[in-house]
């Protein structure tokens, strides 16, 4: 479609501004009294048949109004969207609407995904970091009651995890000399690494006959969190705004999408595929391959620190497919900048 020449892409745009800002099929009157295309209406519509013809419109009733395909949609913003970086003004007063508590990275993720989703006035997504991928910091074990130890694992990124594993009596000192052993070999891996090197250590011929090394090593394998990443959303009830009011079809549509979101292991999979590239992702309609999802865009960028291998985490905004683009990606890859910043600091 890269082929297309400056008329047809003129013509595109003008109908994609249009039917984003009204959600109604715009007609070659429109085209030319609204944006500025001199050329007469008979002309803009053959080129709208053209752009019909190469899959990028369609007519959703016998008018002559088209609106864009998922595939219009996809070449408008790869094309022909112009994304407004913002002024420092902006940036200051956005700054300030993002009340972030910085001492509970948790906290922090799920007051980032509200801000977003209100800010957006859409539905907010957030994958927070996953287990395997950060790098562990300190690692510390609190006795409670007989045969029971508080597993306690902080992140770089400031997450913490808690665990309660059951364990044979152990004395203060011994205790002590366990944190020791166990902060000295495995902080600063991953968790991925952790599990990897407990596991070459508990095989190690040597470790055998230290009994407090193998006990070390045994309470460390109990305490790793699951490897999955938790996913939070704000702000669904917003998927609820371009819903025909009484209309049973649509209503069903959303019981639908609303279970799926439940599973929220799809929306991390999916989010998943913004690894793989840098920047903002867009996903419209069927790319998602999510059948719940196919009249949405979700815009999603991923955050972490600065210099790292892999960023930590993704987050974006789900909202329907006449979306204003311009804004939401520019909001996400702000939100994204004060998230990767505010663990940076951590």
């Amino acid at each position: 479609m890269s082929d297309l020449n400056h008329r047809a892409r003129k013509i595109l745009g003008a109908i994609v501004h249009e039917y984003l800002a009204t959600g109604e099929a715009v007609g070659s009157r429109t085209v030319t009294r609204r944006y500025g295309i001199d050329l007469s209406p008979a002309t803009v519509r053959n080129v709208m048949s053209d752009l019909e013809e190469a899959g990028l419109l369609k007519q959703p009733h016998t008018s002559a109004g088209r609106v864009p395909t998922d595939q219009g949609l996809r070449f408008f913003v790869d094309s022909l969207l112009k994304v407004r970086s913002l002024s420092d003004k902006e940036r200051q007063e956005l700054s300030q609407r993002y009340q972030i508590p910085s001492d509970d990275i948790e906290a922090a993720l799920r007051e980032s995904a509200h801000v977003l989703a209100e800010l957006s006035t859409h539905t907010a997504v957030l994958v927070t970091p996953r287990p395997d991928t950060d790098v562990l910091e300190h690692v510390e074990f609190m006795r409670l009651r007989e045969g029971q130890l508080l597993a306690v694992l902080v992140a770089k990124s400031g997450q913490v995890s808690n665990k309660i594993i059951t364990a044979d009596p152990i004395a203060a000192d011994e205790l002590e000399r366990i944190h020791n052993y166990l902060n000295e070999i495995l902080a600063g891996l991953t968790l991925d690494q952790v599990r990897a090197r407990v596991q070459r250590e508990l095989t190690d011929e040597r470790v055998q006959y230290q009994a407090m090394e193998k006990k070390a090593l045994e309470l460390s394998q109990k305490a790793l969190p699951d490897s999955a990443a938790d996913v939070i959303l704000s702000g669904q009830a917003r998927l609820l705004d371009n819903v025909a009011a009484g209309d049973p079809a649509e209503v069903e549509k959303m019981k639908a999408l609303f279970r799926r979101l439940e599973e929220k292991r799809v929306l991390a999979e999916l989010l998943d595929r913004t690894e793989q590239a840098e920047g903002i992702r867009v996903f419209i309609g069927a790319e998602m391959a999510i059948q719940e999802l196919s009249d949405f865009t979700i815009v999603a960028t991923t955050y972490g620190v600065e210099g790292e291998a892999r960023p930590l985490g993704t987050l974006g905004v789900i909202g329907p497919t006449r979306m204003n683009y311009s804004k939401v990606i520019t909001l996400v890859d702000f939100t994204a900048q004060l998230v990767s910043g505010l663990i940076a600091k951590r």
